[in-house]
């Protein structure tokens, strides 16, 4: 008797792995309303807040989480994804250790980039513009707001330097969380802080079918703004 099982095909031989997705054939059929001109806020940050605003609201998973690019002086490109922790008029905040690569590489080379990556609404924001370190005190607020695990943490990791294993990491956590238990303060440290990216071009990107793609940007020209239409 045939059983049912013998016309199934043959399973991959263990040592072969399946065959991996061809990134080509992948497509995505957006379908959004168009993003007109007229539709902008007169300013950059105020329209920010709109699409900062529905993707929060659409449950868009860390909509703060942001691509941050930064370059050496002589140009070779870094990237990697952090949290904006504050922004308004003046620009975008984010945090981290001034010792990391990023902040090397931003104490060389001030300029950067920073991409929201909002897939789920098949929308982009994308900056350019200076990165400068924000005070003292602006720093030491937001550090105190931070949980007592990660002021801990911002003191046992010293950011993008190599280390021998993850123990090391863990018991330099240890003592540190022995040192100073929860509910005593931990001070800031001294090679923390956060930097201020003042944008100086803000662009808006909406998906279309067809690939005609909504690009609107904002130009800085001074204090006033000048938006202008990109071609997708």
């Amino acid at each position: 008797m045939r059983h049912v099982s013998d016309s199934l095909p043959s399973e991959l031989p263990p040592d072969q792995p399946p065959a991996a997705p061809d990134p080509a054939a992948m497509r995505e059929r957006y379908r959004n309303m168009p993003l007109l001109g007229t539709d902008l806020a007169p300013a950059p940050m105020d329209q920010f807040t709109r699409w900062f605003t529905d993707a929060a609201t659409a449950g868009v998973h860390e909509p703060n989480a942001m691509i941050v690019s930064t370059a050496t002086r002589d140009g070779r490109p870094s990237s990697r994804t952090v949290l904006l922790k504050a922004y308004d008029h003046r620009g975008f905040v984010f945090y981290t250790n001034y010792t990391s690569r990023k902040g090397r590489e931003i104490g060389a080379n001030p300029y950067v980039s920073l991409l929201f990556p909002w897939h789920p609404m098949a929308r982009q924001v994308i900056v350019t513009g200076r990165a400068d370190r924000v005070g003292r005190d602006e720093t030491a607020a937001y550090f105190r707001t931070r949980p007592h695990g990660s002021q801990l943490g911002a003191w046992a990791s010293d950011q993008s330097s190599p280390i021998g294993t993850r123990e090391e990491l863990l018991a330099r956590y240890e003592d540190l969380a022995a040192r100073y238990p929860e509910g005593e303060q931990v001070p800031v440290p001294p090679g923390w802080g956060g930097f201020r990216v003042v944008p100086e071009t803000v662009e808006f990107w909406q998906g279309h079918e067809n690939r005609l793609h909504d690009r609107l940007r904002y130009v800085s020209e001074g204090d006033d703004w000048r938006v202008e239409r990109l071609c997708p």
